[in-house]
This record gives structure tokens, C-alpha cells and sequence, in this order.
């Protein structure tokens, strides 16, 4: 406003539906006051442009020094940009969400939303869609005060009892701004991340895109072909729109629907598996069919002077380690592929104190073989 520019307020709501008005409403730009799935003491922004897509790396970084340096006007009184309230859009967007599947009336779902922007808008689209709805966590309440807004199985787990107690069909959880989601099957499983993955985008006929640290199952399920891009949903939207692709998607549970819009949308990818279960069958089955290895995800505490150094010479580093190699990916970290199709990607953290390393191999031993090489370079170079 100061600046002289026209804000539209749609209130307290998920992300997906800030890159959906966005577009729809026309906007120059979207911003979302969110800490995402981060706990309660953080907060942050997210940026979209004019096409419901986020803002690059490169993009915020050039916003961060135009705030720092102070390099923005202040226009005079009489030209202060105008403040104004648009409700409709939330039901516009609900509206559009439900018209986007077909479930079968009836599918019992447990939804739990963190106590998260979702919270009011995620479990009505289900019920609207005709699903049974039990909610979790689905009071708005900043300080998250049910469970983490992290959706993995540490802070899932009265979500996992809840499916079993009540005899659901499907539980889905979202993080703090509902950008993403992750399902608990009809056992009270929590679903593994790449075969989920995996599923929903053998549903689609075309290429699909997702990151380096996605696992072969997407190469062995999926009708078109794989695109892989550095860690971050923006990449992965850029690639879309370069390869026209019909689905994107990281194993966190941040999937982009580019049929819908280009921002990642939790309660959609939601909708979409719920109709995948009404559809074909129990979810445990289904995820049965998709090729599962032992894989590993681990990460070492350093700090971020610390990740610098020890990435500098990390891609020379591991080569030298191993005989096999097939190929190496230098797209985000280093990532390995061996002739046994194994495979490994060291890379830092974007956002917390660590060096990652994820891997997946065929066979137990040879993964923690690998994993054993590289926690022990990481270790001697911090």
C-alpha cells in the first residue's frame, strides 16, 4: 500500500488456494504469510506470479536486496494503493477442487490438517466431493498445539490409530500451509513417500517430472518419461512448462497439478487419491503393486559454513570412493548412479543445519554399504 500498490485480502487460507487467486483474480503477484511445515516459532513468506507459479531462487533473492537495500518508494498520501476483500474466491476455488475428481459417495476419510491454514477449507471440499469426513487437527491455532505441521510418521501417529479405530478408508495429512500431503492407508500405515509418489503419477498419461532424490520406482511405474530437477517446487514447475509434462511431484508429498494450477496444491493431491481409493481399491494394495527397495535417508548436523566446505569438493571426493559408477548427476548435491542400479545424493539442506544423504538400492547390505562410504567422507571433511 505504502508503495502504491492495490492489495486484495482473501483472508486466512492454504497456500494452494493463494497461487489459485492469483491467476484467477488477475493479480501482478500473490504473497503467503506462512512457516510452511516448519514448527511454531518460524514464519515466513511465499511469492507467486501472475500465473499461480512460485517465485525462483533467483527471483526472491533479487527481492531480499531490494528490502535490505531500501531500493522501493513510498508514494505520497494521495496515492496510497487501495485495500480491498475478496470471499468469493474461496468458493470458487472449492467449487473448481470437487469438479476435478470422482469419488464414490461414502469413502471414509480422516483428515488432519495440522491446525493449519487447511483447516477450514480442506475437510469441506472432502465432504463436498462426497466423502465421510473425520477431522484432526482442524482448529486454525498458529501454535499448532495437536501435532507438528510436519507430515511424517513421528507426528502422524494419532492419525495412523485413528484410520484403524474408526474402520477409514484413507487418512490424509497436510503440513502447516496445505501445500502438501501425505496418506495413511486403511492399516494405519503411513505411506512410503516415493511409492505414493509413484502411484498417483502411473495415473497419468504423459511425461511426469520430480527431484533427484525421487527413487527408481518412479522410472519403473510411470507410462511416459522422467524428468528429474534440483530439490525445490519451482523446479520442478519450470520443467513442466519446458516439457509440457502432465504431473510433477516431490516424494515431501508436494505435488503440482499444471491441469489445475502451477502451485502445489495438498488438498487436491488429497482429492486425487481419494478417488484413486474409490476407484480401485484398498490403498495398501495398490502401493503393493509398486516396486519398493531398501532405501536410506540420512542426515548429519553442520552448520552452514560448514556445508559449504564440505561440499566444495564432494563430487571428486566420491567418485574416488567407488568403482562402479555409471553416471553422475550434479543438478542439486551430487547424485550417483551405479552400474547395480543403486544409487546415492549428498546434498545440503536448503533450509536447516544438514548435509543429506538419500539413497536406494536393490540389495540391504550394498545400500548400507553406501551409505557407510558416505557418512564416513561427510564426517572427515566437516
Amino acid at each position: 500500500l505504502e508503495s502504491g500498490v492495490n492489495v486484495i485480502k482473501i483472508g486466512m487460507v492454504p497456500t494452494p488456494l493463494v497461487g489459485y487467486a492469483t491467476e484467477k483474480l488477475d493479480a501482478d503477484a500473490g504473497v503467503m504469510l506462512t512457516a510452511s511445515h516448519n514448527p511454531s516459532q518460524y514464519n515466513g513468506i511465499k511469492l507467486w506470479n501472475k500465473n499461480g507459479m512460485a517465485y525462483t531462487s533467483l527471483q526472491e533473492s533479487e527481492i531480499e536486496e531490494i528490502y535490505a537495500n531500501k531500493d522501493y518508494i513510498s508514494v505520497t498520501w494521495d496515492k496510497i494503493g487501495k485495500l480491498s476483500e475478496n470471499e468469493e474466491i474461496k468458493g470458487q476455488y472449492i467449487e473448481d477442487l470437487v469438479n476435478m475428481v470422482n469419488i464414490k459417495p461414502g469413502l471414509k476419510v480422516v483428515v488432519d490438517c495440522a491446525s493449519g491454514a487447511g483447516s477450514e477449507i480442506s475437510p469441506l471440499v472432502f465432504r463436498k466431493a462426497g466423502c465421510e469426513v473425520t477431522t484432526l487437527n482442524s482448529q486454525p491455532d498458529g501454535f499448532f498445539p495437536g501435532r507438528n505441521p510436519e507430515p511424517n510418521a513421528e507426528n502422524l501417529q494419532t492419525l495412523m490409530k485413528t484410520v484403524v479405530a474408526i474402520g477409514a478408508d484413507l487418512g490424509i495429512a497436510h503440513d502447516g500451509d496445505a501445500d502438501r500431503m501425505i496418506t495413511v492407508d486403511e492399516t494405519g500405515e503411513i505411506s512410503p513417500f516415493d511409492s505414493l509418489l509413484a502411484l498417483i503419477s502411473k495415473e497419468f498419461d504423459g511425461d511426469i517430472v520430480t527431484t533427484v532424490d525421487a527413487g527408481l520406482c518412479m522410472d519403473e511405474s510411470v507410462k511416459g518419461k522422467v524428468f528429474r530437477t534440483p530439490v525445490g517446487d519451482v523446479n520442478v514447475a519450470e520443467v513442466i512448462i519446458e516439457e509440457n509434462a502432465v504431473f510433477g511431484g516431490e516424494p515431501s508429498g508436494t505435488w503440482l497439478h499444471p491441469d489445475f494450477c502451477m502451485c502445489p496444491d495438498g488438498i487436491l493431491s488429497g482429492l486425487r487419491m481419494a478417488e484413486l481409493v474409490s476407484n480401485k481399491g484398498k490403498l495398501s494394495e495398490l502401493l503393493a503393486e509398486i516396486p519398493s527397495y531398501p532405501n536410506i535417508r540420512e542426515k548429519i548436523t553442520c552448520s552452514k559454513e560448514a556445508k559449504i566446505k564440505v561440499m566444495e569438493n564432494m563430487q571428486e571426493l566420491l567418485e574416488n570412493a567407488f568403482d562402479d559408477i555409471v553416471e553422475v548427476n550434479s543438478l542439486d548435491g551430487v547424485r550417483l548412479t551405479f552400474a547395480d542400479d543403486s544409487w546415492v545424493l549428498v546434498r545440503p539442506s536448503g533450509t536447516e543445519d544438514y548435509i543429506r544423504i538419500t539413497l536406494e538400492s536393490r540389495d540391504a547390505e550394498r545400500a548400507e554399504e553406501i551409505k557407510e562410504v558416505c557418512v564416513k567422507i561427510i564426517n572427515e571433511n566437516l
